[in-house]
């Protein structure tokens, strides 16, 4: 799987409530990382905890999580028509036989949190 071009670290402060919140999920012990997206043309980590998504295994994510959002919402777009026009995703989870991925889209922002079900 080769990384997707376009996908970048950047660097952004982040406010103190979130920082809370990120120290929480970071800090329970199924969770194995999080990652804050940026969303809109460069998909850009802006802030990950925990080894998986360090590096290039990182940016693979980044990229492998901006489309999978991307895809459901074509989709959803597709099915809904004209009749739930402006409907938006607010919440995936995807479970496979060792993890679990759960991302939080909103207008801006992505957060995707990988955690082991079995914890």
């Amino acid at each position: 799987m080769s990384v997707p071009t376009g996908v970048s670290n950047a660097s952004t402060t982040t406010p103190p409530e979130i920082e809370q919140t990120l120290a929480m999920l970071s800090g329970h012990r199924s969770v194995l990382g999080y990652m804050v997206l940026s969303r809109g043309g460069t998909v850009s980590i802006i802030k990950h905890s925990g080894v998986v998504f360090e590096g290039e295994q990182g940016r693979k994510y980044a990229g492998l999580i901006e489309r999978i959002v991307e895809s459901v919402q074509t989709g959803l777009e597709e099915i809904s028509g004209e009749q739930n026009e402006g409907d938006e995703i607010r919440f995936l989870r995807i479970r496979t036989k060792r993890h679990e991925l759960m991302i939080s889209p909103a207008e801006r922002y992505l957060l995707a949190v990988l955690h082991d079900p079995s914890s």
